[in-house]
């Protein structure tokens, strides 16, 4: 009889496919974040500005990872409007963040959050400039943690950079490693999707560095430098 109950059970019909159960993840884990009240006004200012901040999951992740390495010392090249810089602080409270933007409209949009949420001009250091001009100018092995999250156009040579800027055994944290999707779709042709494609490709075969990508939000290659 337990059988025959079981053989007529109604099956399930509306599954999700792939692709719908995947973003339903993504959404999960994103509402899972609660962010603080600082973190959630910058974001809604990126969006004002029409900067696409890191999600609240890859937030979360950076705020990990920086706890997670001790990190005193972080350097981020795109600052938006400061999302990602204040993740960043959350986990590692203690540290420095170097930042670095060419827009003054993000200057002062993060400027005003980093004020908010409590940290002077002592722990935040803004930098105006185009990253590939100011990020040679910077010293070697000097940071734990470097967060890239700028133009994908140029995320090999800020890659490049970050593993000679980031001390050994330190991280460089890749945010939107995915592009939207396309980096997954070897039909997808464009310079970002196939730079990125070519970047994660080299470093998942590259003796110099651990790596591994987090599908969360837009995508978070991570790598630690040995």
């Amino acid at each position: 009889m337990l059988s025959a109950a079981i053989s007529s059970r109604p099956t399930l019909t509306n599954k999700l496919d792939p692709m719908s159960q995947q973003q339903a993840n993504w959404k999960y884990v994103d509402d899972l974040v609660v962010e603080p009240e600082s973190i959630s006004l910058a974001r809604q200012h990126s969006l004002e500005l029409g900067i696409e901040p890191v999600s609240p999951a890859i937030g979360a992740q950076l705020a990990l990872l920086a706890a997670a390495s001790k990190a005193t010392s972080i350097i981020e090249i795109g600052t938006g409007a400061g999302v990602s810089g204040l993740w960043l602080l959350q986990g590692a409270p203690r540290a420095t963040l170097t930042t670095i933007d060419s827009e003054p409209d993000h200057h002062i949009a993060a400027r005003a959050a980093f004020a908010e949420a409590g940290y002077g001009m002592g722990k935040v250091r803004l930098i105006a400039g185009r990253a590939l001009e100011v990020l040679p100018r910077m010293n070697e092995e000097s940071y734990d943690l470097v967060l890239l999250d700028a133009d994908p156009d140029n995320v090999i040579e800020y890659v490049e950079h970050g593993l000679r800027l980031v001390r050994r055994g330190g991280l460089v944290l890749v945010s939107g490693a995915l592009a939207n999707g396309e980096v997954a779709n070897p039909a997808k042709r464009t310079p970002i999707a196939t730079g990125f494609r070519t970047l994660l490709t080299e470093v998942a075969d590259s003796p110099a560095v651990y790596s591994s990508v987090s599908p969360a939000g837009n995508g978070l290659l991570q790598l630690v430098r040995h």
